[in-house]
């Protein structure tokens, strides 16, 4: 029998003492006070939001300028219902149903070379999820060399059907971290299927929980 009856949100310190309780208190510290960028809210940027926000992190800057398709919905964090809506906005909202006391700053807008330093500048890890080719090369570039003292955590290879162990995360320089597997490529006709797409993500919130705990080391 359902109720009509809405549950009351948990207090912002009895989530946290979970969250501390899970990561010991001295990483959730590290976690809860830090800023990360995500650079394109579809399959990848979406599930990275979604993973950093259940761990605790203090804020997220979330960029798209897209809207939610209903191509989307199979691998992408959004609902039926926001078909239509900014992904910004759009993930926002769900973000906030998820992990209620987090801090979010949205830019609905194109990234570019022009934009992007700015809007980079008060982050303390930098996820590039592009789905271009092209924009994914000039973030990088950009970053590696504006911003040298900032962590890049950038993802190539992760379409199709592989194994699942292909998915894996390298250290490519002291701040920078790809994760995928390298080789696949939609623009190839391979296909973007959920499960994979999400491991991606999953490596790279996991590479970003890593370098904020001093866990990389």
């Amino acid at each position: 029998m359902s109720s009509n009856q809405s549950t009351p949100i948990p207090s912002e310190e009895d989530m946290l003492r979970v969250l501390r309780q899970r990561h010991g208190e001295s990483r959730q510290e590290k976690i809860s006070s830090a800023t990360v960028a995500i650079c394109g809210l579809g399959g990848l940027g979406s599930n990275i939001a979604v993973s950093l926000a259940r761990a605790g992190i203090g804020k997220l800057i979330l960029m798209d300028f897209d809207c939610v398709d209903i191509s989307n919905l199979h691998r992408q964090q959004y609902k039926a219902s926001q078909v239509g809506i900014s992904k910004t906005d759009a993930l926002a909202e769900n973000l906030l149903e998820i992990a209620p006391y987090i801090t979010l700053e949205t830019h609905n807008i194109r990234i570019t070379e022009q934009n992007a330093l700015p809007l980079l500048q008060q982050a303390d890890i930098i996820c590039e999820a592009f789905d271009n080719a092209d924009a994914k090369a000039m973030l990088t570039n950009l970053v590696l060399t504006n911003m040298p003292e900032k962590y890049l955590v950038a993802a190539s290879g992760m379409a199709g059907f592989g194994s699942a162990n292909d998915i894996r995360t390298r250290r490519v320089s002291a701040h920078f971290y790809l994760c995928g597997d390298g080789v696949s490529d939609v623009a190839d006709g391979i296909g973007l299927v959920s499960s994979r797409v999400m491991l991606c993500a999953a490596h790279q919130a996991h590479t970003v929980l890593r370098i904020l705990t001093g866990e990389d080391k």
